[in-house]
């Protein structure tokens, strides 16, 4: 990152002074699998009702603040009242609303790392300390008891199910238990919730636990990432919060219109959700495979996944993203800089043929170093 100007070092916050922003690693290639995105076509006739919706949509009038119609729709899906809804500009606009809200100076964020960085980095934004309970090492399963027993002097705390990017559930009873510890507010990040078992969401448990917040988005099942929409299910009195410290009009009447027609078609994205479940364990016995031929542990692995990617650890991985990149125009994601990811990739789950192209790439490049 390129520092800050003398000037701007002078005008900015002091502890802004050398704060880093998150860093995607994009890079235009043929075949993106390092986002997460649901790479797939809208399923039948949802591009068409979008298109309607989009074109009788004026653009003349400020948009509802609270997305009323989607918020209504929203609860009724997920058997909720609307005020028991906030709609946001995607999930990350969520996740700073709740550390500006919940957090701030002398008050602690409690994350579970490996996680997604975004949490420590909104955290610093708004100078919340960050504590961390680090994950198995091997196995990337959530320390529940050290968890509980940091939860009880935290402000609030986030884990993500599944995570990002280790692709395990974390466990309802869990979850319930943080929410008896912490005396503030737990978040339960549900992002790629839509890959995951049945029965494995906490927003059951919401009617139970008054101090937790389930978030959900658009931008993976729903194949909605470019319109920005994402949402969090909680306490009426809780929503009020969020409410209270969001910036108006922040989702726009084209990104409404698009998301209100997507959750009303919400049961025809079933099959394509179904298929990239079925693509990711095939996608995850082809990798075991190959790299059992030419990387075993400790050198090769994949893990098992709750979400729409998996994680694997290959030799020299920064090595392999760069060459995936450049002489096969496929990107993937590098973890190696994170803490207990050394030699990481995060492969997102595409179409058959795209999982077919990364496949095809990896062997040839795995062979030709194991040869």
């Amino acid at each position: 990152m390129a520092q800050l100007s003398p000037a701007m070092r002078a005008l900015v916050q002091p502890h802004l002074v050398d704060i880093e922003p998150y860093d995607p690693k994009f890079t235009p290639t043929s075949i993106n699998l390092s986002a997460n995105e649901n790479t797939y076509p809208l399923p039948a006739g949802v591009r068409d009702a979008i298109d309607a919706a989009l074109a009788s949509t004026p653009l003349n009038r400020y948009p509802d603040p609270l997305s009323g119609e989607l918020r209504a729709e929203l609860a009724r899906w997920h058997g909720l009242e609307p005020e028991q809804v906030c709609v946001g500009n995607g999930g990350d606009e969520l996740l700073f609303n709740v550390l500006l809200a919940f957090g701030g100076r002398g008050r602690a964020l409690l994350t579970c790392p490996p996680d997604f960085s975004e949490y420590a980095f909104f955290a610093s934004l708004v100078e919340t300390e960050t504590l961390s309970v680090a994950r198995d090492p091997e196995s990337f399963a959530p320390r529940v008891d050290d968890l509980v027993r940091a939860a009880q002097t935290a402000n609030l705390v986030i884990v993500t199910s599944p995570n990002n990017p280790t692709g395990d559930l974390f466990p309802l009873d869990a979850v319930e238990r943080l929410c008896d510890a912490c005396p503030g507010i737990v978040l339960v990040d549900e992002a790629y919730g839509e890959f995951a078992d049945e029965g494995t969401s906490a927003v059951p448990l919401l009617a139970r636990h008054g101090n937790l917040v389930v978030l959900k988005t658009l931008s993976k099942a729903f194949g909605a990432a470019g319109i920005r929409c994402g949402y969090v299910l909680a306490a009426p009195d809780v929503i009020e919060v969020f409410s209270a410290v969001r910036q108006i009009y922040s989702v726009n009447v084209l990104t409404q219109a698009t998301a209100l027609a997507a959750v009303r078609a919400r049961d025809v994205y079933a099959p394509v959700v179904a298929q990239i479940r079925a693509e990711r364990e095939r996608l995850r016995a082809a990798l075991s495979s190959l790299l059992a031929r030419t990387a075993p542990e400790p050198l090769g692995r994949v893990w098992p996944s709750q979400g729409n990617f998996l994680l694997v650890r290959v030799p020299e991985a920064g090595n392999v993203r760069e060459r995936l990149r450049d002489e096969y125009s496929i990107l993937v994601r590098d973890f190696s800089y994170a803490p207990g990811l050394s030699n990481c990739l995060r492969i997102t789950v595409g179409t058959p043929e795209e999982n077919d192209a990364v496949l095809a790439a990896l062997t040839e490049l795995l062979e030709e170093d194991a040869s």
